[in-house]
């Protein structure tokens, strides 16, 4: 796993704990309202990458948080992606093409 994403998961973790902290909640609180086990919640807090996502996003919504996520991978925030995109659009438009009339009544 690439050195930045390591550093990326690490810092979910320990947002998803400072906002723990901040509602009042012990681990088993959490683990509780989110449906999962504690040591996988300690886990995910500690940015240990082998963390499911559905286990990530569970505990963001248990947090109330889930829908910081709707911004992630958004299409329409996407300029490299549409850039590429409008790369290999093609650059005139068609002949139009003669249509038949063997099937006019």
């Amino acid at each position: 796993m690439p050195s930045q994403v390591t550093e990326r998961v690490a810092q979910l973790g320990q947002r998803i704990r400072v906002a723990r902290i901040r509602r009042g909640w012990s681990v088993a609180d959490l683990a509780s309202k989110a449906g999962i086990n504690r040591n996988t919640l300690t886990a995910l807090e500690l940015g240990k990458p082998g963390t499911a996502v559905g286990v990530c996003l569970t505990v963001l919504w248990a947090l109330g948080l889930d829908k910081s996520l709707d911004a992630v991978a958004d299409p329409d925030s996407d300029l490299h992606g549409k850039a590429l995109e409008a790369s290999r659009r093609p650059t005139r438009a068609s002949k139009a093409r003669k249509v038949s009339d063997d099937y006019d009544f």
